[in-house]
C-alpha cells in the first residue's frame, strides 16, 4: 500500500505527533509498504508521491521536555493556512492516510471533514467522533446523560464573568480541547485558581474547572471493538503531565494493571460504552481515576491515542499479544476495509 503518515501540524502537541509518526512510518516500511512522513502544516512542494516516499525505516524523533514554540513555527510557513502545500494532493495519491496528529485540527474533526470532502481515506475516527471526544465540555455532558461517572465541575469562558462560588477545592483546571496535559494545573484556593485559569486561557478561550479526584490512574484502550488490558500510570513525581508522559522512565506504567478482575471488567465495560457513546472508530483510549472507594471516574477520551515509545495504547496492545508493527498494520487495514 501507499501510505502517508500525517504528523506535526500547528498544535502544541506537534512534537508528540512527530514522535508517533516516525515510529508508525518505520513500522509500516518494515511491513513492506511505500510510506512517507508528511507535516500537515509545512507540507511538501513536491506533490508526486513516488518521488518523495521513503524505502527505508530511517525516521526518528525525540520529544523535548517543553512544548514547541508555535510562534517560531509560524515563521517557517509561506502561508497562514493550517494545511500545507501538497498535503491534499499527496494524501489523495495514497491508499490510506495514517493520521498521527494530536490536538488541534488533527483531532478535533476538522481535518477528517476536509478529507471526507476530498475523498481521502484515513485511519481512526470520523469527524463527528473526533469533535465529540475532543471538546471535553460536550463529552462530559454526554457522559452525564448516559450515567457515566465523571468529576463534577464548571465551564468558563475567557473575558466572560464566571461564578466560582461553587468550585470545590482542590480542583483541576484545563483547556477544553487540549491534550497531553498541556495547560493543566491544580488549585487549592481561589488565588491559585485565578493563576490556573490564566494559564489555561493561554491555550483556549473555553476551559474546564473540575473537582480533583484523588486516586489511581488507569487507561483503557479499545481496538477493533474490543477492550485491551488496562494499564496503571504512576508518575515518579508530580502528576502525569507533558514531561512525565513523554520522557522515558518518568512514570511507572503497569500493564496489565494489578487490580481485581471484576474491577478490571467494570472499567473495560465503561470504556466500551464511552467509545460507542462518542461515536469513535477502530481504536481509541479512555482515561480514568479510581478513588479509594473504587468509584471509577472517567476523565477524557482520546480519538487518536499516542503511538510514541512511551505511549499507553501500544503497551496495552502488546499485553494482548499485538506488537507495534502489527498494531499499525491493523489500524491501516481497518481504514482500507471500511472505506465506502
Amino acid at each position: 500500500m501507499r501510505v502517508v503518515v500525517l504528523a506535526g501540524g500547528y498544535s502544541p502537541e506537534r512534537e508528540v505527533s512527530f514522535s508517533s509518526g516516525a515510529l508508525i512510518a518505520n513500522a509500516l516500511i518494515e511491513n513492506g509498504h511505500e510510506v512517507m512522513l508528511l507535516d500537515l502544516y509545512l507540507g511538501n512542494e513536491n506533490k508526486d508521491f513516488p518521488a518523495v516516499y521513503t524505502k527505508e525505516a530511517v525516521y526518528s524523533y525525540q520529544v523535548q521536555e517543553a512544548e514547541p514554540d508555535l510562534d517560531k513555527l509560524q515563521k517557517l510557513s509561506s502561508s497562514k493556512e493550517l494545511i500545507g502545500p501538497g498535503v491534499i494532493e499527496l494524501c489523495q495519491q495514497a491508499d490510506v492516510v495514517f493520521i498521527a496528529l494530536h490536538g488541534s485540527m488533527g483531532e478535533n474533526g476538522q481535518l477528517q471533514a476536509v478529507f471526507d470532502l476530498y475523498n481521502v481515506n484515513y485511519t481512526g475516527s470520523g469527524y463527528i467522533g473526533c469533535l465529540l471526544s475532543m471538546d471535553k465540555d460536550i463529552a462530559k455532558k454526554l457522559m452525564r446523560q448516559n450515567s457515566i461517572l465523571t468529576p463534577p465541575g464548571i465551564t468558563a469562558y475567557k473575558n466572560v464573568p464566571c461564578n466560582l462560588k461553587n468550585v470545590t477545592f482542590p480542583c483541576v483546571v484545563k483547556p477544553c480541547s487540549n491534550g497531553s496535559s498541556i495547560g493543566v494545573s491544580f488549585a487549592d484556593n481561589e488565588d491559585e485558581l485565578k493563576v490556573a485559569m490564566d494559564n489555561a486561557f493561554k491555550y483556549e478561550d473555553k476551559i474546564l474547572i473540575e473537582q480533583k479526584i484523588v486516586g489511581r490512574e488507569f487507561s483503557a484502550g479499545i481496538l477493533d471493538n474490543q477492550a485491551l488490558p488496562l494499564i496503571e500510570i504512576i508518575p515518579k513525581e508530580g502528576f502525569y503531565d507533558y514531561k512525565n508522559k513523554y520522557q522515558k522512565g518518568a512514570a511507572n506504567e503497569i500493564c496489565p494493571a494489578a487490580i481485581d478482575p471484576d474491577l478490571t471488567a467494570k472499567i473495560q465495560s465503561e470504556a466500551m460504552k464511552i467509545h460507542h457513546t462518542l461515536n469513535l472508530g477502530f481504536y481509541s483510549r479512555m482515561d480514568f481515576i479510581l478513588d479509594e472507594s473504587d468509584n471509577c471516574y472517567w476523565l477524557e477520551a482520546n480519538s487518536l491515542p499516542g503511538m510514541t515509545q512511551t505511549s499507553l495504547l501500544p503497551q496495552e496492545a502488546a499485553a494482548a499479544g499485538i506488537d507495534y508493527n502489527m498494531l499499525c498494520e491493523k489500524i491501516c487495514n481497518a481504514a482500507v476495509r471500511e472505506r465506502p
